[in-house]
């Protein structure tokens, strides 16, 4: 994603970042073993894009309509405070979030790839899709990532906003010290 300059004043302003799980942290690939035990493949680029925007004071929060352990294993590992899962409607989660961070929409991005998705999409002033999402929502988004979801989409996003509100350049020479 390259900086412009709505999307980019937009991201100056972003104290949380919601996620969604599948197509996003995920490749949207579903995989159950013969047993019905469910695996997800995810990027360990995003990963660590998500402890950068914690360790930089940016909240992050999942909301997703499906519940796996491994999923919760992954949040937890992350140090992920803020984990919805079997959220059908996903802004119950949302308008939750907001209260308990005491938070505005206009201080909250949201990644996302299908119509389940647009509901708080379409309330944050930071919405964004990921490049295999659902061409739907990308005309609902204000940005799209180049990469698809489970591939960097979500590091890509990570380093979006902290670029926007000056503190990639920091964050990047402290890894040289």
């Amino acid at each position: 994603m390259e900086l412009d300059n709505k999307a980019s004043d937009s991201a100056k302003s972003i104290k949380l970042l919601i996620l969604d799980v599948d197509g996003v942290l995920t490749d949207g690939g579903l995989y159950f073993d013969d047993n019905g035990g469910e695996f997800k493949r995810f990027n360990a680029l995003d990963g660590h894009g998500i402890k950068m925007l914690l360790d930089c004071g940016i909240e992050v929060a999942i909301i997703t309509a499906r519940q796996a352990k491994c999923v919760a294993h992954r949040i937890k590992g992350l140090g992920v405070k803020h984990y919805y899962h079997g959220q059908s409607n996903k802004i119950i989660a949302f308008e939750e979030l907001l209260t308990k961070l005491d938070l505005q929409p206009s201080q909250v991005a949201y990644v996302g790839d299908d119509v389940i998705d647009l509901g708080v999409m379409s309330k944050v002033v930071l919405p964004i899709a990921v490049a295999n999402a659902h061409t739907f929502v990308k005309e609902h988004a204000v940005l799209t990532t180049k990469n698809t979801g489970g591939n960097g989409a979500v590091r890509e996003v990570c380093d979006y906003l902290l670029t926007a509100q000056n503190k990639y350049d920091d964050l990047m020479t402290s890894y040289l010290a």
